[in-house]
């Protein structure tokens, strides 16, 4: 099974379209529109599952570029997510910068755990 990112894609755009849209290449296994979680509203990418890599290759190649609902489309295969850790370059905390949890009231690199958004 290979995941594809598809991005560009106009908030109007559903699951179905993108289902249709794929399915001329393969099977889908499983199409996620990504929504803001707070509104509901897609953040213009989505995640497309194809059975077949082959299927996924050749729809990558077919859809990237094309347009659908007005939209010029990005589809490339997915990468894995990075995990956010606060390591990095020159160890903890990253390789910060200029006002990046520096200040007398910064906790270090421990604050930095979760994610806000």
């Amino acid at each position: 099974m290979k995941n594809i990112y598809v991005g560009n894609l106009s908030f109007q755009t559903t699951e179905q379209d993108l289902e249709a849209a794929f399915a001329a290449y393969g099977h889908v296994e499983n199409v996620n529109i990504i929504r803001d979680r707070d509104t509901g509203q897609s953040r213009g990418f989505a995640f497309v599952e194809m059975s077949g890599d082959a299927d996924a290759e050749g729809a990558i190649r077919g859809l990237n570029g094309t347009e659908l609902d007005g939209r010029s489309l990005k589809v490339v295969e997915a990468r894995p997510r990075e995990e956010r850790t606060g390591g990095g370059r020159g160890g903890p905390g990253g390789g910060g910068g200029a006002g990046r949890g520096r200040g007398p009231s910064s906790h270090g690199p421990s604050r930095r755990r979760e994610p806000r958004w």
